[in-house]
């Protein structure tokens, strides 16, 4: 199971004083399934997250069920995917993610109504917008995923079948039905630039499935 771990695990003016601990070996992950369908065109997701084994395929999120599927997992060679309905958006980093002593905090910004094709599945690695894939390729206008669908089940470090998180994983944040920044989950501390820090995000507004861990 998931073990609660009592720290300030992340540096800040903020204080966070927990992380989740998550272990393969013991098949750990957090589920929900909707008790309605909302908005599975525009959503947005924030998790910062610590490493602890590399060179493994592990799922962060997923969503599965009726079919498709929306993921965003660590690949084995320590690249990101992110995919919005199965085969309809696919995005993978050209960046390696290999630093076990950090968090990184990953928003995940979703929005298929977004006229610009670029600007509907966006990806921030603390703070900064990643831009090189090595596939980059955008949903067509007005999908729907499955995120906020209540025919899918909502996971967390997992996909209800392996790919088990080794790791921690602290702060998430499901926001329904909104397209937000990642300046709305952290900001750069002022005495030091080029920290990217965690901030206070119990007023966002969570719409209808969203939730805060």
């Amino acid at each position: 199971m998931a073990i609660i771990l009592p720290a300030n695990t992340l540096s800040g003016g903020f204080s966070v004083d927990n992380s989740c601990r998550f272990n393969t070996g013991d098949s750990a992950e957090l589920s929900i399934s909707p008790s309605s369908s909302s908005n599975r065109k525009t959503w947005t997701l924030s998790m910062w997250v610590k490493r602890c084994t590399l060179g493994q395929y592990y799922t962060l999120w997923r969503a599965n069920g009726s079919g498709i599927d929306d993921y965003f997992s660590f690949q084995n060679d320590d690249t990101l995917d992110w995919s919005f309905n199965s085969d309809g958006g696919f995005i993978s980093t050209n960046r390696k993610f290999r630093d076990v002593g950090a968090w990184y905090h990953f928003v995940l910004r979703m929005d298929s109504t977004n006229a610009t094709a670029g600007d509907r599945q966006r990806l921030y690695v603390n703070g900064v917008e990643e831009t090189s894939f090595s596939t980059d390729t955008q949903v067509s206008q007005d999908t729907d995923g499955n995120t906020n669908n209540s025919a899918s089940t909502h996971r967390i470090g997992g996909t209800g079948a392996g790919q088990y998180f080794d790791g921690y994983i602290a702060e998430v944040v499901l926001l329904d039905g909104t397209s937000a920044a990642p300046t709305e989950f952290g900001e750069f501390d002022e005495d030091s630039p080029t920290i990217w820090k965690p901030k206070d995000v119990s007023g966002l507004t969570f719409g209808t499935n969203g939730f805060y861990l």
